[in-house]
């Protein structure tokens, strides 16, 4: 069915302005994207997911949206967003777009007549508090910023604003009629120019329970901590955030064929699947696969709870092992013996330094992986290059608000987002004419797709194969573990009746049955290598 193409889809996610760039100011934009669209149709995608694009000041990446409505004039216009989706179209590629509705910029109308007043109606729109203490002067909660301090920001006027995010990105008041009514309309102004689907960003955060304000029990870690450590969370996976997205399904079963949905839920399994309930989102974001350590175990527990959980509610696994927001696979991979996984999301540090052969090993393996398992598959820019985490970023070119608000490199995002490099030469290696807006390494040329196009060993390659391969099994959603095989440091399954997937997650040779070699990540001896997946037909 139609509405069902993202079932068994590899979406490629473009990060805009670190993709290509047309005009020559050293950042991407729509005209370098469509400019290489037949790079990602080439690849064998079927869809992008493009990241915010909105008309924005950029504090944090284009997460912090001025006009929800209107492309941002360094990366294009309207019509340049059409004449892309026409072309995206043409090549057989779907289009998904970021929407961003837990917040806006500071820089919205909307929160700008909310400051200028208290007045103002906007301020309803948004959560504005008394602060605590003589004269107001401490934070209503002790809740914390995303992005490290407070989450609460004073306004001029002594009231205090929440922001889970940068104090540049004010969150938005999802109790108020008119901020529903809003998204409505915005989903409806892409839906009718012809996008595919939305990505949903902190589709788990949108409604805050206010009555009364409480202080958290705070904890070290991330999300899945704070959540476990506080049953009644005020803001985080609260049950009345469901009826926002049962509303939205009603308004994207409009089109014919109805747009597609997925989360970013950073939750765990049994309560992220909620979120893709029949009458809800389509899919949500695997975050438990991409968090994952190198060990056969912990992905076959993984493997087997995100097939359950999905079937459960009628839905499919998503499989993610990296985005705009996480350390690039090549890099975390590469990680010596018992080095916490979990420190290397969101840039949380970088030190040790990852061994980046034993990293390209591992990340090659885990694509055939990642690639032969049932549901949908999420590529983020530049995995297809096998490029790594940019570490030695210069403190002036950082522009992440992690890195700004806590002073150290190692905190911040942008070494995952670094402009991509397309040929061996030039001065932004065919980014783009005009430098690119963060500085790439200089061996970025032998990364390149143009030097990989020519190697048949290549990480491009290798991609580009699996995904042609991964066509003759995508329409079948069972997985079967192989009884004899899928034990120790190996995991073996079938896909389809003739299709043996093996992934040594070891360092030793393993047993390799005989059979038809498809395609493997590495050479392949009488033994399977350690750190090296096969696909066999059988």
């Amino acid at each position: 069915m139609e509405r069902q193409w993202w079932r068994d889809a590899v979406l490629y996610q473009v990060y805009p302005r670190s993709f290509a760039d047309a005009d020559g100011d050293g950042v991407g934009d729509l005209a370098g994207l469509t400019a290489r669209l037949g790079h990602i149709a080439g690849l064998g995608a079927d869809g992008i997911w493009l990241s915010p694009f909105y008309t924005s000041p950029w504090a944090d990446g284009g997460y912090d949206v001025a006009d929800f409505r209107n492309v941002d004039p360094r990366l294009g216009d309207l019509a340049g967003f059409d004449a892309m989706t026409g072309e995206a179209h043409r090549l057989g590629l779907k289009v998904m777009v970021d929407i961003v509705p837990n917040h806006t910029s500071e820089e919205h109308p909307w929160f700008r007549a909310a400051l200028a007043s208290p007045d103002a109606p906007e301020r309803d729109l948004y959560v504005f508090r008394p602060g605590r203490g003589p004269g107001g002067d401490l934070p209503p909660t002790n809740w914390r910023s995303t992005f490290g301090g407070s989450a609460w920001t004073r306004a001029a006027d002594g009231q205090w604003y929440l922001h889970l995010f940068a104090p540049e990105q004010p969150d938005l008041n999802w109790d108020h009629p008119r901020v529903r009514e809003e998204f409505r309309d915005v989903l409806r102004f892409w839906g009718r120019r012809g996008v595919d689907g939305f990505r949903i960003d902190v589709a788990y955060a949108l409604v805050k329970d206010l009555d009364p304000l409480r202080d958290l029990v705070l904890v070290e870690g991330g999300r899945f901590e704070d959540i476990a450590a506080n049953p009644d969370h005020p803001f985080l996976d609260r049950p009345e955030v469901h009826d926002v997205y049962r509303d939205w399904h009603r308004v994207l079963a409009e089109f014919d064929p109805p747009r597609a949905t997925v989360g970013e839920v950073w939750l765990p399994g049994d309560r992220r699947v909620l979120y893709t309930r029949p009458d809800e989102l389509d899919q949500a974001f695997n975050f438990d696969f991409l968090r994952t350590p190198w060990e056969a175990d912990a992905y076959r527990e993984v493997i087997d709870s995100s097939l359950a959980d999905a079937r459960a509610v009628g839905t499919v696994p998503t499989w993610v092992v990296g985005n705009h927001d996480v350390v690039r696979p090549v890099s975390a991979l590469g990680l010596p013996p018992g080095t916490d996984h979990r420190l290397w999301l969101l840039g949380d540090g970088l030190d040790p330094a990852p061994d980046l052969a034993l990293g390209t090993r591992r990340a090659r393996a885990l694509a055939l992986l990642e690639l032969a398992l049932p549901g949908s598959a999420y590529i983020y820019q530049g995995e297809e290059l096998g490029l790594p985490e940019v570490a030695d970023l210069p403190a002036e070119a950082l522009e992440d608000p992690r890195w700004v608000r806590s002073g150290r490199a190692d905190k911040g995002r942008d070494g995952c987002r670094v402009p991509l490099p397309w040929t061996e030469e030039g001065p932004s290696f065919g980014f783009g004419s005009g430098g690119a807006w963060l500085p790439q390494p200089a061996d970025w040329g032998r990364r390149s797709a143009a030097a990989q196009e020519r190697d048949p060993d290549s990480m491009l390659r290798l991609y580009r194969r699996a995904l042609e391969l991964r066509r003759g099994f995508a329409d079948d959603e069972s997985l079967v573990w192989d009884d004899k095989a899928n034990q120790g440091p190996v995991l073996a399954f079938w896909r389809g009746p003739r299709t043996l997937v093996l992934v040594n997650t070891g360092p030793e040779p393993a047993e390799l049955p005989e059979g038809e070699v498809l395609l493997a990540s590495g050479p392949l001896e009488d033994r399977l290598p350690g750190d090296t997946a096969v696909w066999l037909r059988r």
